[in-house]
């Protein structure tokens, strides 16, 4: 079936069931944040050390996107987005074992699974709701996927934290490091093994909702028909690397996820260098995430009525170049929301703003005239996400040498690159010699 022949109601059922699988990513990705911390602390990590947990998560997306494109013309969505479900609850079921053993590495294979899963389901969804309806009105579309993805991110770890932290955690975190390695271990092997319940949860509900999607009302849809016009356009290419548009492009997704990442998962740890404790600095990815969802709301208004796609990329662009440079350059002390903290740390709060329109403007701008080449594409699109495993490293390894705030100049040259494909990266259509 193609997006022109579903009916409204199709269309309607299509967006709130790829909303729910949005929500799914939300909840699973954005609970990393406060896994960072935690493993930190109960693994006994350095800051590089601890943020393996997104290497090893979206290092994932790079291995399996290619074969989630060759997965889902095989099988059809429907059924891709089942085994989707069913590798993650897999990846889950890791977590058991590993806790019992208090084995990072294990952990991180866990990680890495759960982000195969999420690879082939992503490699479905983003094309599936960049072409439900109008391109130009696609960011509109991503944006309120966006608010089901955010809105998840938010719930994750201030869940998770409620689950497995307790009040007097605090102390204890406090006296570990004035303890021998034997008086340690006890504490460290019952904090860790706090995450079997949770997972073992998230495992079935996991393995529940692959059988759910696959005998849900959502159509397949035909990406290998082309417009006479697209067909006519595409007649001499022979691969996606004869799209300039997307190869930049996918350049483009893997940084943006990049900054995106570390403006939500280095904000605890960069609280907890502000000497605020890991039960209050918890909240501080949910302000991230909600200013995420009100530039979410705003594109959604805006885009197409009052600005276009590319003019949104533009702006949010160079406001991530403007906050890179308050956040590495700024010392305040300041009061805001109860807590104590150096006025830097919500100019990264403000990077959700910054960072909220990027994705959904990329998509449809490199996906645009893929006709036949639309899967594969969208699939090196997908494999961008790798930026979140590789970035955060670097972000880290900084950290340890330079210092939690001066790590933050990554950004810059992520920034820089974005605001390049905004003014002229898309528009490329032909290779030059």
């Amino acid at each position: 079936m193609s997006s022109a022949t579903l009916s409204k109601k199709d269309t309607t059922i299509s967006i709130l069931i790829i909303g729910t699988l949005f929500f799914i990513f939300g909840f699973v990705s954005w609970v990393n944040s406060i896994l960072i911390p935690y493993f930190k602390i109960a693994c006994e990590l350095n800051h590089f050390e601890s943020y393996l947990v997104t290497f090893a998560f979206y290092i994932s997306y790079f291995v399996m996107s290619v074969p989630s494109s060759y997965l889902l013309r095989k099988v059809g969505f429907k059924k891709g987005i089942m085994f989707g479900f069913w590798v993650m609850s897999i990846g889950a079921f890791t977590f058991i074992p590993a806790a019992y053993s208090r084995t990072y590495e294990v952990f991180l294979f866990g990680l890495f699974t759960i982000g195969v899963g999420l690879a082939i389901l992503q490699t479905a969804a983003n094309p599936y709701i960049t072409i439900l309806g109008p391109k130009e009105s696609a960011a509109q579309r991503i944006s309120i996927m966006g608010i089901f993805n955010k809105g998840a991110g938010i719930v994750a770890p201030l869940l998770f934290a409620a689950v497995v932290l307790k009040a007097t955690d605090t102390d204890l975190f406090a006296q570990l490091s004035s303890m021998s390695a034997d008086q340690k271990a006890p504490l460290l092997d019952e904090l860790i093994r706090r995450v079997i319940k949770p997972y073992m949860v998230v495992g079935t509900v996991l393995f529940l909702l692959g059988l759910l999607v696959r005998f849900s009302p959502l159509p397949e849809i035909d990406t290998e028909k082309e417009s006479e016009e697209v067909a006519h356009a595409n007649a001499e290419k022979k691969s996606i690397f004869d799209f300039p548009h997307l190869i930049l492009g996918a350049l483009a997704i893997f940084l943006h996820v990049g900054t995106q990442i570390i403006s939500i998962d280095t904000i605890i740890n960069y609280a907890i260098s502000m000497n605020i404790p890991l039960l209050e600095a918890k909240s501080f990815p949910a302000y991230v995430l909600t200013a995420t969802i009100i530039g979410y709301i705003m594109g959604i208004i805006a885009i197409p009525k009052f600005i276009s796609q590319v003019n949104a990329l533009r702006l949010c662009t160079t406001l991530g170049i403007t906050l890179t440079f308050l956040i590495t350059t700024n010392h305040t002390e300041v009061n805001i929301l109860g807590h104590h903290t150096s006025i830097s740390i919500w100019f990264v709060v403000l990077l959700g703003l910054a960072n909220s329109l990027v994705w959904a403007a990329i998509w449809p701008l490199a996906l645009d005239g893929l006709g036949r080449f639309t899967k594969l594409g969208a699939s090196l699109l997908i494999m961008g996400l790798s930026g979140n495993a590789l970035i955060p490293l670097v972000y880290g390894s900084i950290a340890d040498h330079f210092g939690v705030q001066q790590a933050y100049w990554i950004l810059l040259p992520c920034y820089s690159y974005l605001f390049f494909y905004a003014i002229k990266g898309h528009k490329i259509r032909k290779w030059k010699l």
